[in-house]
């Protein structure tokens, strides 16, 4: 008997979904749930119990306070959301008030703390629970389905479907049948026979099949947001219910509305097989948008399910990863996934971290380095120390900036979303009026031509590929994005890239390795150089800038002890200030020397040798008077000028903006062949920013440190390099997870791919639309004597929207 059965209690206990008595050793499913076990009957009650916990477990809002706090941080939460408008949220199943569509599942593990279904129009739509959109009555799609979980509104749709189409292919064949030269059933009585069959078979297609449309329909009038499912609604119900009164009471129609043997024509088949083809395109379309969010399944799949503890004394043990802490040491053997993020305490090894940052090189990993939680480890083995776990992995902030980028709306949805605000009332009128012309002036049988042609003008359209055509694109199109290291915060920034002519970057970080070293240590006479460094050092400890992270290292390895400085004062562009030791000390360039009213003396000729060599050189004064300087190296990274030819031929303007001086900058730029402006204080880098917009110019600035955030939100696009900051990357709508000024290049052709996708979307949309509505109402009847069956028209609909979808996901593969 394992653990898990001796814990199992004896004796019977009710299922919380069905109510049915269950023994719990012979439950079909177990969960944890408020702390305590619960037992199922079968599969189908502990899904329903996992989707709406507090609808089944309502005891749960009586937990102490620190019971239900426990139980929220380690359980997921259900959102449903519109995946055509991610912006209507909800905590329960139901449809997009905006577009009719059935919201969808958003699914992320506990240690990403939520689950959302969301519509892929209409973002603003967000349900904790799978339905549909209240805006177009799509179905609400998750941001992630966990586990590989069919979407239940698929899953609902796919049932519907088979037994529509079960019951419509007897009303297919004997609509086939009526085309052959001896049609069966031309016998009067027969005919009526038939009719009644026709009833008893499309009326469950109708009424079940279809019930989902006509609900979403019902909701698009009550909330007066009229979408696609408003049309079908209304098509296949006049047809239908056309069908039925003149079936049940056809003595309500004069005679001349009556064919040759005095019978009515009736549109059963029609209705069934329209409904069955509109459920067959909501399986493809389900299937298809499914695939759009393939990359959030990927990246949370990248998250180990358990880690290798290990405890004070020694013992190893594999837990559960939402149980890991911050401090925990963690073993990872050979081929394993490191599972949070954190610090290589013993061994080494190289660690594949491509899924991260889209390079395919692994990376050679020894004590004290940094890994990532998803990356592979090689064929080494070591011990970690977990400092990030849960929602504030990079993992976790990858795949919540990916789900935002996916809800958000690119400004050119405005022009879809302004056509089809009119495009549904427009068909109803074209509907109307085809109707009207056909009646009145149409061949005999003018009622049965008025019928089917306005109910194929009213199936035939299609608002949904309009209002499609974005936000896949950019669902697909950040999702690639996020394969390859380039992180999209907003659909916006995705769009604007793409027209971007200048792109001006900044020096330390990003053009160089942002990991500057310590190369000089130069004292004035009077001054001890081992003082010197520690009294910096102490200094600049309170400082995130690079270049005294390179100070503090340099003087750490040699040994120096660092007392604590006090009285810190950082000094925007110029440096810092504080007592150590007893003594005030100012590390920085000139203008902190201005500032401080120090005087540099001899110290400018040394500066000035240093920065010829490429180094930064940082002035140090010690109670008012000039002490010494710090010499700085960091070399350009290996990428850089492969980045800035490529970045070039794609015709960008380049721009180097350092805070740096003009001497360092200048040995930089010239290696770089690019123009440069130095000695630039980070409000100056906004206002340069400024300059070039005002003069007409689209702006992108790429830049890693504090100091640039003004000029990042300043820009139409801003670029943060990854191994930056954090204040610069929440400044910017693209973030590269690895600082590599090639990745602004792949950034810049996702939004090229992308929005020539998006654009032939909007173009096959239009036409589709354009064309469409006009042949089903007759226009070429005159001409040709062509009409359009309400079947076909149906049938182009539902394919109309898996199109645009299927040509979104072509993105899945552009290369970068």
């Amino acid at each position: 008997m394992t653990i898990l059965e001796s814990e199992k209690p004896a004796g019977k206990i009710k299922d919380p979904v069905c109510g049915m008595t269950v023994d719990p050793r012979d439950a079909a499913e177990t969960l944890e749930h408020a702390g305590k076990n619960l037992y199922f009957c079968s599969s189908g009650c502990a899904t329903k119990f996992r989707h709406d916990p507090g609808k089944y477990w309502p005891s749960e809002k009586l937990q102490p306070p620190s019971a239900a706090s426990d139980h929220a941080a380690s359980a997921s939460r259900s959102d449903f959301i519109c995946p055509m408008h991610p912006e209507v949220r909800e905590n329960t199943p139901g449809s997009c008030p905006k577009c009719g569509m059935a919201l969808e599942p958003e699914m992320v593990p506990a240690t990403l703390a939520r689950t959302e279904y969301i519509c892929p129009m209409h973002p603003e739509v967000v349900r904790s629970e799978p339905g549909s959109c209240p805006i177009c009555g799509m179905a609400l799609e998750a941001k992630a389905i966990a586990n590989g979980e069919e979407n239940p509104e698929l899953r609902d749709m796919k049932r519907r479907f088979w037994v529509s189409v079960a019951l419509s292919l007897p009303l297919l064949a004997y609509m086939i049948a009526q085309l052959l030269p001896a049609p069966l059933f031309s016998h009067g009585i027969a005919a009526r026979i038939w009719t009644w069959v026709e009833f008893a078979l499309a009326t469950p297609v109708v009424l079940w099949g279809g019930a989902p449309f006509f609900a979403r329909g019902w909701l698009s009038l009550k909330t007066r947001n009229l979408n696609m499912f408003t049309l079908i609604a209304l098509g296949t119900g006049t047809a239908y219910f056309y069908s039925v009164v003149a079936t049940f009471f056809p003595l309500l129609f004069p005679a001349s509305l009556r064919g040759p043997g005095g019978e009515i024509a009736v549109y059963f088949e029609p209705a069934a097989i329209i409904v069955a083809l509109v459920l067959l395109g909501q399986v493809m379309e389900l299937r298809a948008r499914s695939q759009t969010s393939s990359a959030i399944r990927a990246l949370l799949g990248l998250a180990p399910k358990t880690a290798r503890r290990i405890d004070q004394n020694g013992q190893e043990s594999d837990i559960p990863l939402d149980k890991v802490v911050i401090g925990d040491k963690l073993r990872v053997r050979p081929g394993e996934k490191v599972p949070v993020d954190g610090m290589l305490l013993d061994g080494h090894s190289s660690v594949d971290e491509s899924m991260i940052s889209g390079e395919p090189v692994p990376v050679e990993k020894s004590t004290g380095a940094r890994v990532t939680g998803g990356t592979v480890n090689g064929t080494g083995s070591f011990v970690m120390q977990a400092d990030r776990v849960g929602a504030d992995t990079v993992l976790a902030q990858i795949v919540r900036m990916v789900s935002q980028a996916q809800r958000s709306r690119a400004p050119i949805q405005r022009l879809a979303d302004r056509v089809s605000s009119y495009f549904v009332p427009a068909v109803i009128a074209a509907a109307a009026a085809t109707f009207i012309v056909w009646f009145f002036f149409g061949p005999e049988p003018r009622l049965a031509h008025a019928v089917v042609n306005a109910v194929a003008v009213l199936i035939v359209a299609c608002p949904c590929a309009l209002g499609l055509a974005t936000p896949m694109a950019i669902m697909v199109g950040t999702g690639r994005g996020a394969g390859a290291g380039v992180l999209i915060r907003n659909a916006e920034a995705l769009e604007i890239f793409e027209k971007v002519d200048t792109l001006i970057f900044d020096k330390t970080g990003t053009v160089t390795e942002g990991k500057p070293t310590l190369t000089s240590v130069v004292p004035l006479r009077g001054y001890d150089e081992k003082a010197l460094l520690q009294l910096a050092a102490s200094l600049e400890r309170a400082s995130e800038h690079p270049l005294a992270h390179a100070i503090v290292t340099g003087a750490t390895e040699r040994g120096l002890t660092l007392p604590p400085a006090t009285g810190f004062r950082s000094l925007t562009g110029m440096g810092v200030s504080g007592e150590v030791s007893g003594m005030v000390v100012a590390a920085g360039n000139e203008a902190l020397f201005r500032e401080l009213s120090i005087d540099p003396g001899d110290l400018k000729e040394s500066a000035e040798a240093m920065r010829s060599e490429g180094q930064t050189v940082m002035l140090i004064g010690i109670d008012g008077r000039a002490a010494g300087l710090l010499g700085v190296s960091d070399p350009i990274k290996a990428s850089a000028v492969e980045a800035v030819r490529e970045l070039k031929a794609s015709g960008l303007k380049l721009r180097m903006v350092t805070g740096d001086n003009r001497v360092t900058a200048a040995a930089v730029a010239s290696q770089l062949g690019i123009d440069y402006d130095a000695d630039v204080l980070p409000n100056q880098k906004s206002e340069i920013v400024k300059a070039l917009q005002a003069r007409g110019s689209l702006v992108a600035m790429a830049g890693d440190g504090v100091n640039d955030a003004p000029a990042l939100a300043q820009a139409q696009v801003g670029i943060a390099m990854g191994t930056g900051t954090d204040v610069a990357m929440e400044a910017a709508g693209v973030t590269l997870v690895k600082g590599d000024l090639r990745g602004i290049l792949r950034a810049r052709r996702l939004s090229q791919f992308t929005m020539r996708n998006i654009r032939q979307n909007l173009f096959f949309a239009f036409i589709y639309n354009a064309l469409g509505v006009p042949i089903a109402a007759g226009i070429l009847y005159p001409v040709f004597g062509w009409l359009l069956s309400p079947v076909i028209a149906a049938a182009t609909m539902s394919f109309s929207s898996v199109s645009v979808i299927s040509n979104a996901l072509r993105l899945r593969n552009a290369k970068l």
